[in-house]
């Protein structure tokens, strides 16, 4: 029995030390069906949810050196949410099934290392996607390059506006 539990930490450790981050929810009262469509929304953004015993949750936390405040919310019917992909879009898919179905409920989150608790989480799922931050970064980035050409350019566009009026007055 022993070699299952530590087969199962080292599962979970490798799911939790390949993603960013990680939420701690709580599923009581979710159907199977639901489940099953949390699941595949989860997976449409890149990110799973499995359903660990508490214990071993708490000590492949320890292991991955996670805040030791994390074992205080594995209470209850606990499933853990991890992902490869982008944060934000997680958290929403979270969201909007919760505000859905009512339920699971974000009890805790860890990002990058730090403790998130459960409004934290809801701000990231009010982020925007990373594909619009990144469009948005590229955007003011290319701004002051544009100005810049636009800049270089007036002398010589003046002066052919000059020399177009005189041509155009002779």
């Amino acid at each position: 029995m022993k070699a299952e539990k530590t087969l199962l930490i080292d599962n979970l450790l490798e799911r939790v030390n390949a993603s960013p981050f990680l939420f701690i929810v709580d599923y009581t009262g979710l159907t199977v069906a639901k489940f099953s469509e949390l699941r595949k929304r989860l997976a449409e953004s890149g990110s799973e949810i499995h359903v660990f015993k508490n214990t071993l949750v708490k000590k492949a936390a320890e292991r991955a050196g996670y805040p030791q405040d994390i074992g205080s919310h594995l209470v209850g019917q606990t499933a853990v949410v991890t992902g490869a992909k982008d944060v934000c879009a997680t958290a929403k898919v979270m969201k909007n099934f919760a505000a859905e179905f009512e339920k699971p409920q974000v009890k805790v989150g860890v990002l990058d290392g730090k403790l998130l608790d459960a409004p934290a989480i809801k701000a990231l799922a009010d982020l925007p996607s990373r594909e619009v931050l990144l469009a948005t970064l590229l955007g003011v980035l290319q701004a002051p390059a544009s100005k810049l050409v636009r800049l270089l350019n007036e002398p010589a566009a003046s002066l052919a506006r000059v020399l177009k009026a005189k041509g155009e007055q002779a």
